[in-house]
């Protein structure tokens, strides 16, 4: 049985049960199959050798997952071209798919965790109560350690950007 979270998170003040355990700076990432516009099953190991800034969000079709979205889509324009940006939902591929046009989102790819909901159990952002993945946000490194993580505690706000987008950076070494 997996792990559940309890309050873990809140939506709009209720406390709600993340399953899965808790991803921490360091670990391994899980591995995960994830359905893309075109219907192709996508893992992790598609994107090997990139940084990947993994952008989860409940439905794209809300307010705050569209600013979201967005907002990733266009700082990925910035980045360089090893680093891989997506953006992770149960909404259905076909309505990722619209949801790209409408928006002219061309640098994110879009993925959906709709059929089994692997990747919400492996990365502790499945919610219980909802069925839905709760807003997160995980960098990736190119050795598959996890460096970066942000799980939103009020599922109704923004993220961090600028810490996200931070951890992308290089270390810089003080050998003073």
């Amino acid at each position: 049985m997996a792990q559940e979270r309890k309050n873990a998170v809140t939506f709009k003040g209720g406390p709600l049960t993340l399953i899965g355990p808790e991803i921490k700076v360091g670990d391994k990432a899980p591995d995960f199959k994830l359905i893309d516009t075109g219907l192709k099953p996508i893992t992790l190991a598609d994107s090997k050798g990139k940084t990947r800034l993994i952008s989860v969000v409940p439905s794209i079709d809300t307010p705050v997952c569209d600013l979201q979205t967005k907002r990733f889509n266009q700082e990925a324009s910035k980045l360089p071209a090893n680093v891989a940006v997506i953006t992770v939902s149960m909404d259905l591929p076909f309505a990722q798919g619209r949801w790209c046009g409408l928006a002219g989102a061309d640098k994110v790819q879009m993925l959906s965790d709709y059929q089994d909901h692997a990747f919400g159990q492996a990365y502790g952002v499945l919610i219980k109560e909802l069925k839905l993945l709760s807003r997160a946000v995980f960098v990736i490194g190119p050795d598959d350690k996890v460096q970066y993580v942000e799980y939103v505690k009020e599922v109704t706000e923004h993220p961090d950007y600028d810490k996200a987008l931070q951890s992308l950076k290089p270390k810089s070494c003080c050998c003073g």
